[in-house]
């Protein structure tokens, strides 16, 4: 039986001094309890292992985790200035026409009022249209069913900012 070793920037974080390691999970995901759950898995030997004790963390948040984890993302459309990772994630409306900018802003604002949260989604890879679709149909949700769905947008973007952090040699 072949062992694959431990990716090296994956190795670096399972060695981490506890606040260094809370300090990058919380760059991941605002949520502190998602950060303990998973400094508590530690060592991990694959990166699918780290995903595997994300998304169970991410699924076993409560409402207040929940809510301190959409905190720490910007509205789309409006990335955090000086935050390259919202800038990143949010590629598809950097070169949005001012009509979909606006429109998106109006969306925002209409989903928060909705659901007293911003819209959660994960932008990775997505056309501006298709944020605006998407936010437009999800404003129809049931709350029940839109908490859901946002836990399931929070375990996409949690798996990408990871990946970043634990395979890339920086």
């Amino acid at each position: 039986m072949t062992t694959t070793p431990t990716p090296p920037a994956l190795a670096r974080f399972n060695v981490l001094e506890e606040q260094a390691a809370l300090a990058v999970l919380h760059e991941a995901c605002a949520s502190t309890e998602w950060a303990r759950r998973l400094l508590a898995g530690r060592p991990y030997a694959t990166v699918a292992d780290l995903h595997a004790a994300s998304d169970a963390a991410t699924a076993g948040l409560g409402a207040a985790d929940l809510a301190e984890a959409m905190a720490g993302h910007p509205p789309i459309g409006r990335p955090a200035p000086g935050d390259p990772t919202s800038a990143r994630e949010q590629r598809g409306m950097a070169d949005a026409a001012a009509e979909l900018k606006a429109e998106m802003l109006e969306l925002n604002l209409a989903y928060q009022e909705r659901f007293g949260h911003v819209f959660l989604i994960c932008a990775t890879g997505r056309s501006g249209e298709q944020m605006r679709d998407a936010a437009r149909e999800r404003l129809g949700n049931p709350p029940e069913r839109e908490r859901e769905i946002v836990r399931t947008e929070l375990g996409k973007i949690n798996r990408i900012r990871l990946a970043r952090l634990v395979e890339e040699d920086a």
